[in-house]
């Protein structure tokens, strides 16, 4: 899907009011979130590269925490967005 802010996918099934955004960039992919609930969170974060993410991801392990930060981020949707809006445009 897309809007005014760029490439977009729901990441919770539950609800519609968070977005994720998504490009590519220098052949990265990059990802940004969005919340209805809580609008502060785009203009406070900047896009993050998957493979930053990646990182965050294995220091939570090392940690033991149980929270997952790659939950809302899926490399494989953001991919054939990407390759879709390529191909429509």
């Amino acid at each position: 899907m897309k809007d005014q802010r760029g490439l977009y996918y729901y990441p919770s099934l539950q609800t519609r009011d968070t977005k994720m955004y998504v490009r590519e960039n220098e052949g990265s992919i990059e990802f940004r979130l969005w919340s209805n609930d809580n609008p502060t969170i785009w203009d406070q974060h900047e896009w993050l590269p998957y493979d930053v993410i990646m990182e965050a991801a294995e220091e939570y392990k090392k940690r033991g925490s149980d929270r997952n930060p790659l939950a809302l981020y899926d490399l494989n949707v953001a991919q054939q967005l990407i390759k879709e809006d390529k191909i429509t445009h």
